[in-house]
């Protein structure tokens, strides 16, 4: 099977998880891979381009979150 341009020369984006699968309740996204529920069960129908969206988003949730303690509950600051 021969695939269109377009999609020949798109670099594959991996999954951003790291197999530390549980949600943070306060925030509503994976405490892992910073994913919200939705985006990890839509990432294997995404684009390219929704992927990198959904990944510049969990880069900007890893700089805004609160630090989360051993017990997963965020650390008072």
């Amino acid at each position: 099977m021969i695939l269109p341009a377009a999609h020949a020369t798109e670099d594959p984006i991996s999954s951003p998880c790291v197999s530390v699968c549980a949600l943070d309740a306060t925030h509503a996204y994976c405490i892992g891979c910073l994913r919200t529920v939705k985006e990890i069960g839509a990432w294997r129908t995404m684009t390219a381009a929704e992927k990198r969206v959904v990944i510049a988003a969990c880069e900007e949730r890893a700089v805004t979150r609160q630090p989360l303690g051993k017990d997963g509950k965020p650390l008072a600051g």
